[in-house]
């Protein structure tokens, strides 16, 4: 497969001219080394998951950094945090050497802790999550935006089964101890089935005989490896009494597709979860819209104790707002913006976009609803952002 520019890669290229290190995290399997070694072809490379190489790092962190060519990538440094302090040191000795520490990892919490502790001002930090329609069109509701997904489409059961296997089930038992994988994947298919709902551990756990907590952690471990997308409720009331729970989205909508059973385009026509996975696909290009231009991953979601919903509240600077309700049906009625018209009604002192999402339909791309609302596919959503 033709290689697919990220978009990233502009931003993260300056930054290498801005600051001594870069941190690059994401989700297992994203791009996350191509870029890297992209972006700095004739950097040397270190992947800190061998065993004799951690056992190197160990017992020796200052002879292992000497040891290494700059400019250097430090890939996975997740698994020796250990040496953020010793990057630090060799940082400070030399700050006006800028693109010599190039650090990527899955794991975002124990990496941010080193680059919070260590790090703080001397490293640029990134995310980089599977690739957007917006970097390819290959990028689809049933086969996501991983890149080897992409490159054998043919092949995606079997990728995905083992990506859970090799990479999800060992992140979490790097993190805790699960004696019962069987039932940890049975999670997985149970939080696939709640895709687009509110976050409910208490309804997550009793099918599951686990503790809430135990959910919540395993929650937590599925959100820091980039897996799992929980988009908050929007923080302003506009004079309602709203609900504050989290909505449950899955970042890419392959891997949902694929816990859910679904492996062909027509099984996800007929499948009830076809609204849901199109709703977290959306979420999912917003975020990374977000993330690829350098801007905060910020998209809310609202809900009243009225009922009144809109899926998605994304801010757009000096009170400006962006209301956005995802339709899975390819044509667009006007009753499909109601919700947008009735929450943009209360939030009288923003300046308000409405849009209504939808997948690749007969009704035209920047087609009015009514005025001051739009239709429009995914491209024409991010093209508005």
């Amino acid at each position: 497969m033709r290689a697919i520019e990220r978009r990233l890669a502009t931003t993260l290229t300056q930054a290498l001219r801005d600051f001594p290190a870069v941190v690059l995290t994401g989700p297992r399997r994203a791009g996350k080394t191509t870029l890297l070694r992209r972006a700095v072809p004739g950097a040397s490379y270190t992947l800190l998951e061998d065993p004799d190489v951690l056992a190197r790092v160990r017992a020796d962190p200052r002879g292992f950094l000497d040891e290494l060519r700059l400019p250097a990538i430090l890939d996975e440094m997740q698994n020796a945090p250990e040496l953020f302090a010793w990057v630090r040191t060799r940082i400070d000795a030399a700050p006006s050497r800028k693109g010599r520490w190039l650090m990527s990892g899955s794991q975002e919490a124990p990496l941010m802790r080193g680059v919070t502790e260590s790090l703080a001002g001397r490293a640029a930090l990134f995310q980089l999550l599977p690739i957007s329609v917006e970097e390819s069109p290959k990028v689809t509701l049933l086969r996501g935006g991983f890149p080897e997904v992409l490159a054998r489409p043919a092949a995606a059961s079997t990728w995905f089964r083992s990506y859970v296997q090799t990479y999800l089930e060992r992140d979490v038992r790097a993190v805790t101890d699960i004696r019962d994988l069987a039932t940890f994947r049975r999670f997985l298919s149970l939080v696939a089935s709640r895709v687009g709902q509110m976050l409910n551990k208490t309804d997550l756990a009793a099918p599951l005989g686990v503790s809430v907590p135990t959910i919540a952690q395993w929650l937590s471990i599925l959100e820091i490896t980039g897996t799992l997308l929980l988009v908050p409720p929007y923080f302003e009331s506009f004079g309602k009494r709203i609900v504050k729970s989290p909505k449950l989205y899955f970042v890419d909508p392959g891997l949902a597709c694929h816990l859910l059973g679904i492996e062909s385009a027509a099984a996800l026509d007929r499948s009830p979860f076809l609204g849901a996975i199109f709703e977290g696909f959306v979420a999912a290009e917003i975020v990374k819209h977000r993330v690829n231009a350098g801007k905060r991953p910020e998209l809310y979601w609202f809900r009243d104790q009225q009922g009144l919903e809109v899926d998605f509240v994304v801010p757009q600077g000096e009170r400006r707002l962006m209301l956005v309700e995802a339709k899975a049906a390819r044509t667009v009625m006007p009753a499909d913006a109601a919700s947008l018209e009735r929450l943009a009604s209360a939030a009288t002192d923003h300046d308000v976009e409405r849009v209504v999402v939808h997948r690749r339909a007969t009704t035209a791309a920047g087609t009015t609803l009514r005025p001051g609302t739009r239709a429009l596919d995914v491209e024409g959503l991010l093209r508005r952002m």
